[in-house]
């Protein structure tokens, strides 16, 4: 058998060894042990909101502890095709594709692990304002509510539209989405920032080259049990029209709802409710996001100086380009990850690679770059 092979199978056994400890794989197969005692109780759905909750905790468990398991049996079944090789050296073929899947399998399992921050389990509230760059930052904000969208679907993300305020001529002036699944927003939190996108202009009849600008904002949706102390004195509320679509209600009646968080001049509004009381719920529950993911920010702050490339606003401050003129790509500003093509990440199936990056630079398995995209 070929000594290479042989050293990348120990080294699969022994990463795999630490990785079990690291993710507490013991601790978590009693957890789902226990939620499933509590889930065959006849009166768990009663309560139905609870319920549900539950129901995603266990799915987030078994997210990690079944690959887990179905790496750990592949794992002991080297051992009987590297003797199967001894005997059968055509078998050796086989043999090096398996270590060459056990090991992607591993990489994939190592980046969910760096998942590991207080809230990067939860759901991720995702809002996108269009800025610079007029009607065309409209379109590319509507654009990216539709990149998140998509990649949310192909992951197999549950979405709930929270607010959306249409341009009279093309695209968005803002929206806001709840994204809900296992380690949504340890995905997600690395959007935070500015997104510049470089194209021919079509909103310009002089055809010329269009520089536009969208910002996204990304917090953890917050449950009940946790709790994030706002003090309701702090905090200003003003209700207005709704606009857009919605029928005859809600373009008559005060229901939308914008909370103004003082101290921190942090704002969200909700509008995409029928009545004010779910719109104010909503809204409070998007205060709520913001606050913890500010307070995460602080806490990070402390502990290490803030990750490279932090985005703050205006030209030249983007995490990421986004280039249809002169030729296709997508770059990250921070980790260099790059895509030839943009139609694939504008429709999600290529925006994982750059979250992924976004991890390993957060964790420093890689180091930051310098982008000089212009």
């Amino acid at each position: 058998m070929d000594a290479e092979l042989t050293q990348r199978s120990k080294s699969i056994v022994a990463r795999l060894k630490q990785l079990q400890d690291s993710l507490d794989h013991a601790g978590k197969n009693e957890k789902i042990r226990g939620i499933e005692t509590q889930m065959a109780a006849p009166d768990f759905w009663d309560n139905s909101e609870s319920a549900q909750k539950v129901v995603m905790q266990l799915k987030a468990l078994k997210g990690i502890v079944g690959p887990l398991d179905d790496l750990s049996a592949s794992a002991a079944d080297l051992g009987a095709l590297f003797e199967m090789a001894d005997e059968d050296p055509s078998v050796e073929q086989e043999v090096a594709a398996e270590v060459k899947r056990l090991e992607a399998v591993l990489d994939d399992l190592e980046l969910k692990a760096l998942l590991n921050g207080p809230h990067d389990a939860a759901g991720a509230i995702l809002q996108i304002n269009a800025r610079d760059g007029g009607t065309d930052a409209n379109d590319w904000a509507d654009m990216m509510l539709r990149m998140y969208s998509a990649w949310a679907v192909g992951e197999g993300y549950k979405i709930e539209l929270l607010d959306r305020h249409e341009n009279e001529e093309a695209g968005i002036n803002r929206a806001s989405i709840a994204i809900r699944g296992p380690m949504a927003y340890g995905y997600l939190k690395g959007e935070e920032g500015m997104h510049r996108l470089v194209r021919i202009s079509p909103f310009n009849s002089e055809s010329k080259r269009q520089t536009s600008f969208a910002a996204v904002s990304v917090s953890p949706e917050i449950d009940d049990s946790i709790t994030i102390d706002i003090e309701k004195k702090d905090v200003r509320e003003d209700t207005y029209r709704a606009g857009g679509a919605g029928g005859q209600h809600v373009n008559k009646t005060d229901s939308a709802v914008r909370l103004t968080h003082i101290p921190t001049n942090t704002v969200v509004q909700c509008q995409n409710e029928r009545s004010q009381h779910q719109n104010r719920d909503t809204a409070w529950k998007m205060l709520r996001a913001k606050m913890a993911r500010i307070e995460e920010d602080r806490r990070e702050a402390e502990e290490a100086s803030k990750y490279a490339g932090q985005a703050k606003t205006g030209f030249g401050s983007q995490i990421r380009n986004y280039f249809l003129h002169p030729d296709q790509r997508v770059k990250d500003s921070r980790t260099g990850h790059y895509v030839g093509n943009f139609e694939s990440v504008i429709n999600g199936s290529e925006l994982q690679g750059f979250l992924d990056a976004f991890l390993r630079l957060k964790a420093g398995k890689t180091e930051a770059v310098t982008d000089d995209d212009n």
